[in-house]
């Protein structure tokens, strides 16, 4: 069960709740469910019963028993827990999350750049418009790309002429002078900081990184330790982790060895990564915090390392490719299209070789 369909599940039990008169509220277009906290209870969290207590003039508690009970024994659904203030805490079937795990490989795979793609904007229209500085048109920029690959229509003016430099960082916008839907407040670069000088000095991929990762609200001064081929650089951690995964499609090649998920792969944290990239577009797009996808691109390169060292792809020594190796390098071959995914949504190149 995807949490795509974990939240479908739950929309029906407040739709089933509503029509037999037993809650009084009216029926939330969508259900958000997350994942649990480290720590927490179950695989995801939902805290729809809190959103309906006012309406329903119910203790929020009392809304989640209404609806446990109408999600308890669904398929997929291992077990329903309230938690806390009235949260309901879902704990997946295991066979039927290897399935989903399964599917979502596969989903990846046939899906490629456009994986975790959504609807969450469809039919809106946005019109961003932002001040003539590099940070905030590069923000505006990539928050165009994250409402569009949510279904949204988008439009970005800049309030002046824009800056001929910004194409080489891969900023288009309309003409100046169109009335602003407010955007996120953007903390601008230190003064004399160009995307001249920038480009001189970083290029435009850990340039655009360096505007990008840090939360809008906080300062960004994208310096030299952005070059450094090294783990301690984020930006190298994720596109080496991407050109590590195609390594890997390519050795499988040589050994007649293509990726495959034929039996579930023993990596829960990788798989839980892979899962949320829908969500973290979703949130980004909502939010307008290309940040958040950055830093969900860390943490996919970290767990595929650690999958990597854990779990090899490929045949180690005197092994011969099996089933296992099929797999597990599918689940590589994921990874490394949701990093490479990613990475294009933020205007950043994600080279095969590094």
């Amino acid at each position: 069960m995807t949490p795509a369909d974990l939240s479908r599940t739950v929309l029906r039990a407040v739709r089933r709740a509503v029509d037999e008169d037993v809650l009084r509220a009216p029926v939330p277009e969508r259900v958000r469910v997350e994942r649990t906290r480290p720590g927490g209870s179950g695989d995801y969290a939902c805290a729809v019963a809190l959103q309906l207590a006012g309406p329903a003039a119910l203790p929020a508690r009392e809304v989640a028993a209404l609806l446990r009970d109408r999600v308890a024994g669904a398929p997929g659904i291992g077990g329903v827990e309230i938690t806390g203030a009235g949260f309901l805490n879902f704990t997946l079937d295991a066979a039927s999350d290897g399935a989903a795990r399964s599917a979502r490989v596969r989903q990846a795979l046939e899906q490629g750049l456009r994986y975790g793609w959504g609807a969450e904007c469809a039919g809106q229209v946005h019109q961003l418009h932002h001040r003539h500085e590099v940070r905030a048109a590069v923000v505006a920029g990539v928050v165009g790309k994250l409402l569009r690959a949510q279904g949204a229509l988008v439009r970005t003016t800049c309030e002046e002429v824009p800056d001929p430099a910004w194409a080489r960082l891969g900023v288009t916008v309309d003409a100046h002078g169109r009335p602003p839907v407010p955007l996120a407040r953007i903390r601008p670069v230190p003064a004399g900081a160009t995307a001249g000088e920038l480009l001189g000095r970083l290029g435009a991929d850990a340039a655009r990184w360096g505007l990008l990762r840090p939360a809008g609200h906080d300062r960004a001064a994208p310096g030299d330790e952005l070059l450094v081929q090294g783990e301690g650089n984020p930006l190298f951690l994720v596109r080496y982790a991407h050109a590590r995964a195609r390594a890997l499609a390519r050795g499988g090649a040589l050994l007649g060895l293509t990726g495959a998920y034929e039996q579930d792969v023993d990596a829960p944290v990788l798989h839980a990564a892979i899962a949320d990239h829908p969500g973290v577009l979703a949130a980004a797009a909502r939010h307008r915090a290309p940040d958040r996808l950055a830093r969900h691109l860390e943490t996919v390169a970290h767990t595929f390392f650690d999958f990597h060292d854990t779990c090899p792809p490929l045949p180690v020594g005197d092994e011969k490719p099996s089933a296992a190796h099929r797999s597990r390098l599918a689940l590589a071959e994921a990874a490394g299209t949701v990093l490479a995914g990613g990475l294009s949504l933020l205007g950043i190149s994600a080279p095969e070789h590094l």
